[in-house]
């Protein structure tokens, strides 16, 4: 069996790093300067056990690729990038090629589907940095994540059976779940915040707005019919999981919005986040305005160029009580 990680940045470089030093085989699939660095010179994974210098096959595009049956092909990149990624994947990979969606939002799994018969949703709880080319930074002590995982829409089988059989052996939490998307959709809620953080560079005294955050995206699945499970679902359900280490070298961690717009990447997956609640509740009838504000701020951002933190609790605070009077 060969993992084929594609887009091995802070997700799939730890992912790729850990099953690596656990013996497996493993290939990436990487872009631009990162996987220039990484053909080069290899990966320098940090993790609370020490720094590691991995020299991991890697290719730039899925046609370098000779293709395997064995193939496993974890997608880590963001959910904004993964229409390109699954048609660029199918010109090439077999049809019945095993597709892990190791992804947050619950939108990847359908534009896989399309492509591919073997599709698989993984759960993704992960404290990781990507921020330089090459470099991969993971902050989980005990265990380095956890990756629950089942086949979409739903079920488990031999397949999702040895991954997670090969992730647990590689230091992560990892348990097949045949109803894998009610944990993703619970993640979901968890990462509303993450455009909360990039935008105001903070998770304190936010408490107020996340709830408002959640209330809005449990309306949406209750009148869409949607199995959410709680958020303490998607964090072990009440298991210590990992605890954060301190890193030489990057001592600040933060989200993946946080990451992308302080790399400036020049793009985000909020639209696959507080957007996936936007579009549900225009479907479903249902108001969503602390989400849409959010989406609007961390876009702004993007647009304008403004850096992490631009705003503070209070001007979101205020600007949620100004769309309340209209």
């Amino acid at each position: 069996m060969r993992f084929v990680i594609y887009g091995p940045g802070a997700v799939g470089g730890t992912i790729a790093a850990r099953l690596s030093l656990a013996g497996h085989e493993v290939l990436l699939i990487a872009r631009g300067d990162h996987g220039a660095t990484l053909r080069s010179e290899g990966m320098r994974f940090v993790a609370p056990e020490g720094e590691h210098r991995l020299r991991l096959d890697t290719v730039m595009h899925p046609a370098e690729v000779t293709w395997r049956e064995d193939d496993m092909v974890l997608l880590a990149m963001k959910s904004q990038h993964t229409h390109a990624a699954v048609s660029a994947l199918a010109e090439c990979a077999p049809a019945q090629t095993s597709v892990i969606c190791a992804q947050n939002s619950v939108a990847n799994e359908r534009v896989a589907l399309r492509c591919f018969a073997n599709v698989y949703g993984m759960l993704i709880n992960l404290p990781a940095m990507h921020m330089m080319p090459g470099e991969v930074f993971s902050f989980g002590e005990g265990a380095s994540g956890l990756l629950d995982a089942g086949r979409f829409p739903r079920g488990v089988d031999e397949r999702v059976e040895r991954l997670t059989q090969a992730l647990a052996g590689s230091g992560f939490v990892a348990d097949p779940d045949p109803n894998i998307m009610r944990k993703k959709y619970a993640k979901l809620l968890l990462n509303l915040a993450n455009a909360l953080e990039a935008a105001t560079d903070t998770y304190a005294d936010t408490e107020d707005l996340v709830a408002q955050l959640h209330a809005e995206a449990r309306a949406c699945f209750d009148a869409a019919g949607i199995d959410c499970g709680e958020p303490i679902e998607a964090q072990g359900g009440g298991r210590e999981i990992y605890t954060f280490a301190t890193l030489p070298g990057q001592e600040r961690f933060g989200g993946s919005t946080w990451q992308s717009l302080s790399r400036g990447t020049g793009n985000i997956e909020t639209d696959y986040l507080n957007g996936e609640v936007v579009q549900l509740g225009r479907l479903c009838g249902v108001p969503t305005p602390v989400n849409e504000l959010c989406q609007h701020l961390v876009r702004r951002m993007l647009h304008e160029g403004l850096p992490v933190g631009s705003f503070s609790v209070d001007d979101v605070r205020d600007q949620v009580r100004a769309l309340a009077k209209r």
